[in-house]
């Protein structure tokens, strides 16, 4: 009992627990709704409500049906390998956000880093003529073009509120909508409207358009039919470089110190204004390089005509980061499971009368139940033990038993030590 105990006290174990209950309540809340939908719909059976609340657990291993007509499930290397690759950008912009968390900001212009980084990728990778510079060149130029566009575009809020002291969240959405309407416009007055489909022409090229594409490594081959590249494990390596660079370094020390008392680490010596701008162009570059994998992938369009709405995948990194507690680490398996719910809804319509968008009811609960994760946590550890004179063992009014919370250990009267049962 005692160390069951003392690991529940653990500011980790805490976490993991409430991210966890927060994820089986959102599933719940979405089974809850198939349900209702399918006693309340005509022309739908007990058995088909049954279907997709297997879809919604376990739609990541369909397989389709069986001659019967039933539902199969097993390992489904196609749908792994698109959960993977809607996973890429969902980690690099839940890393934005975590980042931006941890010195004390709330980085909600992802979308618009997202964009930035977008237009810039897209242009490089499509205005370098291959016939006379690498592939393989160009695919890192235009890489790191996008991380810096993101990055610049960043800076901004994180100026704003280091000089100015101007909310983030404010001046985030500022640069959201701007961004938008100058990546409408940038690509209306470009050569890079696809004109070649006719039916395309709201589109860009595909970088392979240009002969660049993400290699593979041997990802299609483990996951065949799938739009799976190198684009992942690119991902995973910027998560745990951001993970050493925030636990392991002097600069992640600052920057958490920020965070945690913006006025006490300028008096400890630490520049908090050029952290602030820092952080903020990190947060922009990690959003910047989600896109960049994105669209350098080779096979997805980008449909330039945005400026009417913001890429939810910015906004999307809101909950990836808030599930994962802003662990770095943590955030790789919570992208990975948003981007699972989105695959179960692509199952849920195929193979159901059900809508796609009961997991987005699913990811909005969990938002919610993230977001009151301190409650969550506080519900988990339990209320802290009473004072000392109102414990079983008791304290004297001179206070010689004395019992240091969470230990389970006293003094007793006669000076040995004692434990509590």
């Amino acid at each position: 009992m005692k160390k069951r105990s003392s690991l529940l006290e653990k500011e980790a174990t805490r976490s993991v627990l409430a991210s966890i209950l927060s994820i089986f309540i959102g599933l719940a809340v979405g089974c809850i709704i198939v349900l209702i939908v399918g006693a309340s719909s005509k022309g739908l059976s007990l058995s088909s409500a049954w279907d997709g609340i297997r879809l919604i657990v376990g739609g990541l291993f369909s397989t389709g049906r069986d001659s019967a007509g039933s539902l199969t499930f097993g390992f489904n290397p196609t749908n792994i390998g698109n959960m993977l690759f809607r996973a890429t950008p969902l980690i690099l912009t839940g890393l934005s956000v975590a980042v931006a968390f941890k010195t004390g900001l709330f980085n909600i212009g992802a979308p618009g880093q997202y964009l930035m980084g977008t237009m810039a990728t897209l242009m490089l990778a499509l205005g370098i003529p291959s016939t006379s510079v690498p592939p393989a060149l160009i695919w890192v130029i235009a890489f790191l073009g996008g991380c810096l566009a993101g990055a610049l575009w960043g800076a901004i809020p994180g100026l704003l509120k280091a000089f100015l002291n101007i909310n983030e969240v404010l001046a985030c959405i500022m640069t959201n909508w701007l961004a938008a309407n100058l990546v409408t416009w940038l690509f209306d007055i470009s050569k890079f409207k696809n004109v070649t489909e006719n039916t395309k022409s709201g589109y860009i090229y595909k970088t392979t358009f240009n002969g660049v594409a993400t290699p593979k490594m041997g990802l299609d081959k483990i996951f065949p039919n799938s739009q799976v590249n190198m684009g992942i494990l690119v991902a995973i390596v910027i998560a745990i470089l951001v993970y050493v660079i925030m636990n392991k370094t002097t600069l992640g020390y600052q920057l958490k110190a920020c965070g945690a008392n913006r006025h006490a680490a300028r008096y400890a010596g630490i520049q908090d204004r050029r952290n602030i701008v820092l952080s903020m162009s990190i947060a922009g570059a990690l959003s910047a390089a989600g896109a960049s994998l994105y669209y350098l992938s080779g096979n997805t369009e980008f449909f330039w005509s945005t400026y009417q709405s913001l890429p939810g995948t910015g906004f999307n990194g809101i909950p990836v980061a808030l599930l994962a507690a802003n662990n770095p680490i943590a955030v790789i398996f919570t992208g990975c499971f948003m981007s699972m719910l989105d695959i179960s809804g692509l199952q849920l319509t195929n193979l159901t009368a059900y809508n796609e968008y009961i997991t987005n009811v699913i990811i909005a609960t969990i938002v919610y139940l993230s977001a009151f994760s301190l409650v969550i946590k506080m519900l988990i550890g339990g209320r802290k033990k009473k004072k000392a004179l109102e414990a079983p063992n008791g304290i004297g009014p001179n206070g010689d038993t004395a019992a240091e919370p969470g230990t389970g250990e006293g003094v007793t009267d006669d000076g040995k030590g004692g434990e509590e049962a």
